[in-house]
């Protein structure tokens, strides 16, 4: 796996742990929900994601790669099945699910450790705490892609914003 596709599933794990679960945060904590029913439903999302972000990034890794590897064999007018390009291509699609399905539950910690930590003001803390988070990821992004690092933070930051105004307008948090 190429430092730029395993890149690409960091962020594509990370924004959807931190931006879904902040979500259920802000939803569970708006309608009154103690601040340890808040951390279980972080924790049951964060789950929930890992485990469908690695198995989906799995299942279409898988299609993409053996496809690829198909392609392959036409030429070669034989299988590969055994040889050292299907063990490297099983190799990457493993490594892709892991590193999507773990990235989404570390992303998911940030909204979610302000509850466990602090008890008065947890929303906002967590609110900043996860903007933060998409600072990084940006920075990240912008030099992972080699593209200005400025415009890769505000887009994050802006995705950022969106979930919290959106989640807040459909009553979720009122």
């Amino acid at each position: 796996m190429t430092k730029s596709e395993q890149g690409r599933y960091i962020i594509l794990g990370s924004i959807d742990g931190i931006l879904a679960v902040l979500g259920g945060v802000i939803g569970a904590s708006t309608a009154g929900t103690p601040n340890e029913g808040v951390v279980h439903v972080g924790i049951g999302v964060a789950v929930a994601l890992a485990v469908t972000n690695g198995i989906g990034s799995y299942l279409a890794e898988s299609t993409v790669e053996y496809a690829k590897l198909a392609e392959k064999e036409r030429p070669l007018l034989r299988r590969l099945t055994g040889t050292k390009i299907e063990r490297v291509t099983k190799r990457k699609i493993y490594l892709d699910s892991i590193t999507h399905g773990g990235a989404s539950f570390v992303g998911s910690l940030v909204p979610i450790v302000p509850f466990m930590t602090i008890e008065s003001n947890a929303l906002a803390v967590s609110i900043a705490a996860s903007l933060s988070a998409l600072v990084v990821l940006g920075i990240y992004s912008g030099r992972l892609s080699k593209q200005n690092i400025v415009v890769s933070v505000v887009k994050m930051v802006i995705l950022g914003v969106l979930v919290v105004v959106l989640v807040s307008l459909l009553g979720c948090g009122h």
